[in-house]
């Protein structure tokens, strides 16, 4: 059976230059970092060298980047310590972000009583700027968590514009740049972000391996106990072939940036181009049709399929071996709505089927000729 994957927002496929190189590290370096003999040098070494070429993508301090375990991990330490340890009082954010962000808020609020100030959204998922602006003149210590790119619908934050409006009013900005790392450039020079997350499996690198981004003098504490790894911001023996594949994986990214981002987006704009043509009344959630304010990596589709046919879709999608999603991968196992479109979509247009189709540089033409063909079957039928 022809098999197509088209869920490149849950996680990517490896490379193979970042398997070769994390195979000759766990070969080669395989002493505990914070052993003081040779085989101990020699793995902090390597970790230090990655950690370098990765603080230079971004231009900062290779002291700024703190590794985890993902994106979620990295959120929850930002988070966390933000109020448990600088005193914030109030978080703004949306209820379109990750739940990494909004579980963690939920959280919080129980156990520190701090407040949420959830920025409306119109139907296209955009966040109310000028609502930012003016819940920012507050008393309170805040923290604004908004998402770069929101991993459902693919929505772009105008993410320079939040840093300014932070920056003049001396609030902490948080962002989580999961679905955005390795796919745009961010230098935060010119863009005050306080802090961010990103996770190497969204850009052809390893589960279970991300970083912090926590800038100088922050006062973040941890949220892991046990050692000083990390510059005391995460105990526990660091991974290192995990390591190198993100540095790796991070390097590729970039040095093939413009080339595979012109790629993917030609795909994109095909699937989007013969969608519309083989059925007129799709409609596409959020901004993601509008190449400007959405990412290139993915579509999220609201097909005019009849509801009482729209459970079994994503099972005949699986069947004729196309991977996909209906939402996020943390919840496509629930029976319950994307609580993104939940709050952007009509009643009606929830009872349809919206499926999040996301590409990377291994998809071809053949597979969305397929996948459309699959789809027009499937509705005609």
């Amino acid at each position: 059976m022809k098999t197509i994957y088209l869920d490149n927002a849950a996680t990517t496929q490896m490379r193979m230059e970042v398997i070769d190189r994390m195979t000759e590290v766990m070969k080669s370096s395989f002493g505990n970092a914070s052993s003081t003999h040779s085989y101990g040098r020699s793995s902090k070494a390597v970790i230090e060298n990655s950690r370098k070429r990765i603080a230079s993508h971004f231009n900062v301090s290779a002291s700024e980047i703190v590794f985890t375990s993902g994106g979620t991990e990295a959120d929850n330490l930002v988070l966390n310590s933000a109020v448990r340890d600088l005193g914030v009082q109030e978080i703004i954010t949306s209820k379109i972000e990750h739940h990494a962000i909004l579980h963690t808020i939920d959280q919080l609020v129980k156990t520190h009583s701090i407040s949420v100030q959830y920025l409306n959204v119109d139907k296209k998922g955009v966040v109310d700027y000028n609502q930012l602006e003016s819940v920012l003149k507050s008393d309170k210590k805040q923290l604004v968590s908004l998402m770069h790119v929101n991993n459902e619908i693919g929505n772009k934050l105008d993410i320079k514009r939040v840093a300014d409006l932070c920056n003049a009013n001396d609030v902490l900005f948080h962002s989580d740049t999961v679905q955005s790392i390795g796919h745009y450039e961010l230098n935060l020079e010119e863009i005050s972000i306080d802090y961010l997350a990103a996770s190497a499996h969204k850009f052809h690198g390893p589960k279970g391996v991300g970083f912090a981004f926590i800038r100088k003098n922050s006062g973040l504490k941890p949220l892991i106990f046990g050692g000083e790894q990390e510059r005391g911001f995460r105990a526990g023996t660091e991974s290192i072939h995990n390591i190198v594949g993100l540095d790796e994986a991070l390097k590729l990214s970039y040095d093939n940036l413009e080339s595979e981002r012109s790629y993917i987006l030609g795909l994109k704009t095909y699937f989007i181009e013969q969608l519309i043509k083989i059925f007129p009344n799709t409609t596409f959630n959020g901004d993601c049709s509008n190449h400007e304010n959405s990412t290139y990596t993915l579509v999220n589709v609201c097909l005019p399929i009849a509801p009482e046919k729209a459970p079994l879709l994503q099972f005949q999608l699986d069947l004729k071996g196309i991977a996909c999603s209906k939402g996020s991968a943390c919840q496509s196992g629930s029976s319950q709505n994307s609580h993104v479109l939940s709050e952007i979509l009509s009643e009606e247009d929830l009872l349809k089927p919206s499926v999040r189709f996301s590409f990377s540089t291994f998809n071809t033409k053949d597979d969305l000729d397929y996948t459309i063909s699959v789809l027009k079957e499937f509705i005609e039928n």
